[in-house]
């Protein structure tokens, strides 16, 4: 008989496979990896994504805010950023140039989806 698996997932991701197999995923620093499937994480953001912007052209992903605030931004809408706090979510179309900002520390689940994926790099003028 199957095992029930605990996670901590201030620790870890999940992933989600194309079979529908969910594995823990140690977190490191940076990007996400990507896999073939989805990756959901659950965590606190208390800065900025590692990053200036990503994009995800395998499927749409999904962003919800637990608890806090987060600014939302698109390429295809500049100036037509979303405000995020507890209990909201967002769903970024494939293929769709986003950033997320902290406004407030905030506790954050997203579903992402893989293999593929770009982020432009931190400008560090």
């Amino acid at each position: 008989m199957p095992k029930l698996i605990s996670v901590d997932v201030a620790e870890c991701s999940l992933d989600i496979h194309r079979n529908l197999s969910i594995e823990p995923r140690q977190r490191k620093p940076g990007p996400p990896e990507r896999i073939d499937g989805m990756t959901v994480g659950i965590f606190t953001l208390t800065e900025d994504a590692p990053h200036n912007g990503e994009m995800h052209p395998d499927g749409d992903e999904m962003l919800h805010v637990i608890s806090g605030k987060v600014r939302v931004s698109c390429d295809s809408s500049p100036g037509e950023d979303l405000i995020l706090g507890p209990g909201d979510t967002c769903i970024v179309p494939k293929g769709e140039w986003h950033k997320v900002s902290v406004i407030e520390a905030s506790r954050f689940i997203h579903i992402t989806p893989g293999p593929n994926g770009e982020h432009r790099p931190v400008d560090r003028e």
